[in-house]
């Protein structure tokens, strides 16, 4: 490592020539890498939900589904707006009760199962068939066309049309909360740090290493939209651990080679390359833990920040030092005295009053461990959004409408007798919560004189191997009784024909809740694992990676426990990935407090004495770290309308504060009262 630093400081203008260079490449692969804005698409290829929405597409020439309502329109002004949508690229047909008869017909003469599933009062429905997924470039620009053509005359709501807000929103959004992320950070360590000036060359450096991740994506193809609007803040909030280790070596070598600012960062790098690198990987694999998920959201997040952890560990040692040395003398003249006192007298009282902070440990665990398990979490992505949003209007004003929350599809193979088909409906009818369901066999019955029915009715509804059958359901997406209405149906389909498949978006949902609820269990145990290894081998010991782990699986059942008691309903993704973000990049306050410990009972003091001054050593960089990571996530959550972003970003604000105060006051009473343990659970503890 000594000829690296050296290195370092010889070649510093050339590093941030070439880190500026490597900027121009990284941003056009960030503008070149799409962006995936539909949640459900990471549900695993192999269910019947995602096999049949390929069946669609392959088949059908269909990929994502609508619901367009109309009102106070004649039927035949409605039939010329039907005529306008489909003429849009990328809509595939659209399904009014014309497809099923002829308007021609008299309306005595329908039969009041197809004209009630489309027409309430003075409005109509439709249901708008794409030739592209759900969240598709082809989808969302037909949606944005349909709105236009239209005249804003149709409420659109849907899967599809959540998503196309939803991407418009997060497009207007993101920017600002690095922008937000950006500026709290550094209002923060101007006046945590001892200098103005040295917060930018933290934030320059690392938002180097942000940017070189975010280009790095466009080898992934695509990312979700979860990943871009959090990659940035998190990325900030992770590594500033390392930027402040770095300045505080750099700070401490300057005294011991006599102001030789050159001699004193070589230095400053050697040893910040061997407290980051064991630091940044419990990090790492905090976010490798993620990519166990069968829901695949977790490994396009868990690879990208695990990514920008490591780019941020190679900046830090790289591109930081170039800059300190290079505007030393900027730095110089904006240093300041510390906001943060030198807590003298706090460590010693806590050391002091250890019992009172095991007891506060024992008292809150149970009721901590309670609150985390029963935390309710939603699963429809409506509630993510703004009620403002024109999908979110639509979608509450069909529901209230016609009592639909949702449209779904139902495949058979073509071999299954039209009578069996009938009856499969009559079923399906029955179900609670159905409010229609309809196939060619729907009109195929005698009722409705033969020259009444489109000729293109089975073209649309039946390809050579499979048939396709629509149902309206009542219930809201990812409820109970919605995900109780697919497995009954499911049921009914299986019973006519094996290969049946329930497709649609409460069946997706249905699937996510199933899949991320084992997934949070499997990420649990996978983070927990691989920190528990990396600490173990680390110090040495098995006995200190047992309390560590517990303390801050401690302070994440607390974080996680609070909206169960503040009644806080909380996005499905966040029940999942915070605990072992928290785990990951919070874990480092525990561990640098222990390498503190393990080197003050080396020196011979005794369990209360090497507590309190480890304390005392580390407390001031624990704060600063978890004051910036708090400050980082806490704006973006405050600013950010989409819930599923606000509920993580403050998730990770609480969980760092709360993070904090466990390993400032939990930790070093556990040193105290495990002080045996540690020592004979460890090799050469002492020495």
């Amino acid at each position: 490592m000594k000829k690296f630093s050296q290195f370092v400081v010889k070649a510093r203008y050339a590093i941030l020539i070439i880190a500026v260079l490597l900027l121009i490449p990284s941003a056009i692969g960030y503008f070149n890498t799409r962006v995936n804005y539909d949640l459900l698409y990471y549900l695993p290829d192999g269910i019947d939900t995602m096999t049949g929405q390929d069946i669609l597409m392959d088949e059908f020439n269909s990929g994502a589904f609508g619901i367009v309502m109309v009102d106070k329109m004649s039927d035949s002004d409605v039939s010329v707006l039907k005529e306008k949508m489909e003429k849009v690229d990328h809509v595939s047909k659209v399904l009014w009760y014309d497809s099923f008869v002829d308007l021609g017909m008299p309306k005595s003469m329908l039969p009041s199962k197809v004209y009630d599933a489309f027409n309430k009062d003075t409005s109509t429905i439709m249901l708008v068939i794409f030739d592209d997924t759900s969240s598709g470039d082809g989808t969302m620009k037909a949606i944005n066309e349909i709105r236009k053509v239209t005249k804003h005359q149709c409420l659109i709501s849907g899967i599809s049309a959540i998503v196309t807000d939803t991407k418009d929103l997060a497009e207007q959004e993101t920017p600002i909360y690095v922008c937000v992320a950006v500026v709290i950070s550094i209002i923060l360590l101007s006046l945590l740090m001892d200098s103005f000036m040295i917060p930018v060359f933290f934030l320059l450096s690392i938002g180097m290493a942000i940017v070189y991740n975010l280009g790095s994506n466009f080898v992934m193809g695509e990312i979700s939209y979860i990943t871009k609007a959090l990659a940035a803040v998190l990325q900030l909030g992770v590594t500033m651990d390392y930027s402040i280790f770095l300045w505080h070596s750099f700070e401490e070598h300057m005294e011991k080679t006599n102001g030789d600012k050159y001699e004193a960062m070589a230095d400053a790098i050697r040893a910040t390359i061997s407290s980051v690198v064991g630091s940044s990987i419990t990090t790492v694999a905090g976010f490798i833990a993620l990519c166990f998920m069968s829901f695949t959201l977790g490994l396009d997040l868990g690879v990208v920040m695990a990514k920008g952890v490591v780019l941020g560990v190679i900046s830090c040692v790289t591109i930081l030092p170039a800059f300190i040395l290079v505007f030393h003398k900027a730095i110089e003249k904006t240093k300041h005295r510390h906001l943060l006192p030198d807590f003298d007298k706090v460590p010693r009282w806590i050391a002091k009053h250890y019992k009172i902070f095991i007891a506060v440990f024992v008292i809150l665990l149970v009721p901590a461990i309670y609150g985390q398990a029963n935390t309710k979490v939603y699963y429809d992505l409506t509630l993510s959004l703004p009620d403002s949003l024109e999908s979110v209007v639509a979608q509450n004003k069909i529901a209230k409408e016609y009592d639909l929350g949702s449209a779904n599809i139902i495949l058979l193979d073509s071999d299954v007798k039209s009578k069996d088909v009938s009856a499969m409906l009559d079923e399906v009818k029955k179900v609670d919560g159905v409010q229609m369901a309809l196939g060619k066999e729907s009109v195929l019955d005698g009722s409705v004189p033969e020259s009444f029915i489109p000729k293109d009715l089975t073209k649309e509804l039946e390809s050579d191997e499979h048939e396709m059958l629509i149902f309206m359901s009542a219930y809201k997406t990812g409820s109970d009784e919605a995900n109780n209405q697919c497995n009954e149906i499911e049921k009914i389909i299986k019973k006519y024909d094996k290969n049946g498949m329930l497709v649609g978006e409460a069946a997706c949902t249905r699937d996510l809740i199933k899949i991320t609820n084992k997934d949070f269990a499997t990420v649990s145990f996978v983070s927990i694992f691989l920190i528990f290894i990396i600490i173990a081998l680390v110090f040495k010991s098995i006995s200190l990676p047992i309390i560590l782990v517990a303390v801050i699986e401690f302070a994440i059942f607390i974080n996680m426990g609070i909206p169960f008691y503040t009644n806080t309903t909380l996005p499905f993704i966040a029940s999942i990935v915070i605990g072992t973000i928290q785990l990951g990049a919070t874990v480092d306050y525990a561990i640098l407090m222990t390498n503190r410990y393990k080197l003050e009972r080396s020196s011979g003091k005794d369990k209360k004495a090497a507590a309190g001054d480890a304390l005392k050593a580390t407390m001031k960089s624990v704060m600063v770290s978890a004051f910036t990571f708090f400050g980082a996530t806490f704006g973006v959550g405050v600013y950010s309308s989409i819930d599923m972003i606000s509920s993580l970003c403050l998730l990770m604000a609480r969980g760092a504060i709360v993070s904090m105060l466990c390993v400032i006051c939990i930790l070093p009473a556990m040193y105290i009262v495990f002080d045996k343990a540690i020592v004979k659970g460890s090799y050469k503890f002492l020495d």
